[in-house]
């Protein structure tokens, strides 16, 4: 009898603690890790919302840059990391729904790693050229791709970089080098020096030097024109397809075990700066569409998002590194 009442107390005094901490939290700096390098959409986009999560928590949330492997590296930091509120993730398509199908073998398991926090919002991609690539439009670039096989070369320093241009690739049934980078900034300095030809990447990276004439803007990756450059086509409209749509998308995990009333909170912070109109008018020339919801609605969000993926990078005949 003694030792059930002393078990009881245990458990009482476990929840008032657990309680108490979900009360007090936070009570003490916020890191959030960024799995892809400064400058990316996803780090801007992610200091955006941090910022103003910052202002409805009452303690600053402090962003640090782990980039690689697609974003596995700073995927591997925060599923690894103790589930107390304090270590968060801005993550992508990449790292919640491709990486499985990328990797042979993950450091950590993508589906049971995470505690999703909520929907940030998507962006379309742009593909693009460097200017001297003699194509003036898709249809033009398909035709030299086919006229020299595997001479053109592209570069992606993301799943969806890569995967938008190698689905590209197997629907238009053309062949072109594959070039890895470690940072979509990386790439698009060799893209504007002419290292590499073509590059397919969020509108963060892309859409300012399109604008300002670096390069050149053959199709958007969406199934409508986007309103920040309604002159550039879809690749449906553009080479005559229908099935043709690769966005890249961004939301808030936390690693698995993290006390419900944390997410909680974290949650409302995040749809609270979703709702934010600064945030929405900041990166509406990014084509960027906030999208508050539930963790819930996000853990679906990822189930679909990781099936869509693996029946992309498996159609493009993408091998798993």
């Amino acid at each position: 009898m003694k030792t059930i009442h002393l078990a009881t107390l245990l458990t009482a005094a476990l929840l008032a603690t657990a309680t108490a901490h979900a009360q007090s939290y936070p009570s003490k700096p916020i890191k959030a890790i960024v799995p892809f390098a400064a400058g990316s959409a996803t780090d801007q986009i992610g200091r955006a919302f941090v910022q103003k999560m910052s202002e409805q928590l009452g303690q600053p949330i402090i962003i640090e840059n782990k980039a690689g492997v697609n974003g596995m590296l700073g995927a591997d930091a925060v599923a690894k990391a103790a589930p107390d509120g304090y270590t968060l993730m801005v993550g992508t398509n990449s790292t919640n729904a491709a990486l499985k199908s990328l990797m042979k073998k993950l450091p950590y398991d993508q589906d049971t790693a995470f505690a999703p926090i909520g929907y940030m919002g998507s962006v379309p991609l742009i593909i693009t050229v460097n200017n001297d690539v003699p194509a003036k439009n898709l249809k033009e670039l398909v035709a030299l791709a086919k006229a020299k096989p595997t001479q053109l070369t592209f570069a992606s320093a993301s799943t969806s970089q890569r995967v938008s241009t190698e689905v590209l690739m197997s629907m238009s049934g053309i062949q072109m080098t594959h070039v890895p980078y470690k940072s979509g900034p990386a790439a698009m300095t060799d893209l504007i020096g002419g290292q590499v030809n073509l590059f397919s990447a969020d509108f963060a990276v892309t859409l300012p030097q399109v604008k300002a004439g670096k390069i050149r803007g053959l199709a958007v990756t969406s199934m409508q024109r986007s309103k920040a450059i309604p002159e550039l086509p879809t690749v449906n409209e553009a080479l005559g397809l229908k099935d043709y749509e690769l966005i890249a998308y961004f939301a808030m995990f936390a690693p698995a075990g993290t006390p419900a009333d944390v997410i909680a909170k974290l949650n409302k912070a995040l749809n609270a700066a979703a709702n934010d109109k600064d945030i929405q008018e900041k990166f509406a020339a990014i084509g960027f569409e906030t999208a508050p919801g539930t963790p819930e609605a996000l853990a679906q969000r990822n189930k679909a998002e990781t099936v869509k993926w693996a029946k992309a990078i498996r159609d493009a005949k993408i091998e798993a590194e």
